[in-house]
């Protein structure tokens, strides 16, 4: 059990499981509330589970022992999460969640690209070809046909 738990392949597939339901529970969630009030919620739950998590498991840390780096990095990626949950529950209030989810998981190809261009990532052949596999797959699952 320990070794499944310091594995990121049983992290990465709960957290598409998770990602999975967020889909299904937002849909459901956003019916009768403006997209961006939902997001708001949805934040504040976030922010206080994770507070709870972080002192209930002591992994709190000072806020000066952050580097201003870090911190830089964290807010831009914090920037780009919000911005990206927006996005995604106004295309939830919009369109149907079998077709909208999988169109956002086109971020997977734009992070094997941005690994590639911005952090010097090297894929193999067969990485590429699973990239344009999720790329066309997306297309296909949202394509009203």
């Amino acid at each position: 059990m320990k070794s499944l738990l310091g594995s990121w392949p049983f992290w990465a597939l709960l957290s598409a499981a998770f990602a999975a339901l967020t889909a299904i529970f937002a849909k459901v969630g956003i019916a009768n509330v403006n997209s961006d009030f939902a997001t708001f919620i949805r934040t504040i739950v976030i922010l206080c589970a994770l507070g709870a998590i972080l002192v209930g498991t002591g992994q709190w840390q000072p806020l000066g022992s952050v580097s201003g780096r870090t911190y830089v990095f964290l807010v831009l990626s914090g920037l780009a999460t919000g911005g990206s949950w927006i996005c995604y529950f106004r295309a939830l209030k919009l369109g149907e969640a079998s077709r909208v989810a999988p169109v956002d998981k086109l971020s997977v190809v734009l992070v094997a690209i941005f690994g590639a261009v911005f952090l010097g990532e090297r894929l193999s052949l067969a990485n590429w070809l699973g990239v344009a596999f999720i790329a066309t797959g997306a297309v296909l699952v949202a394509y009203r046909g």
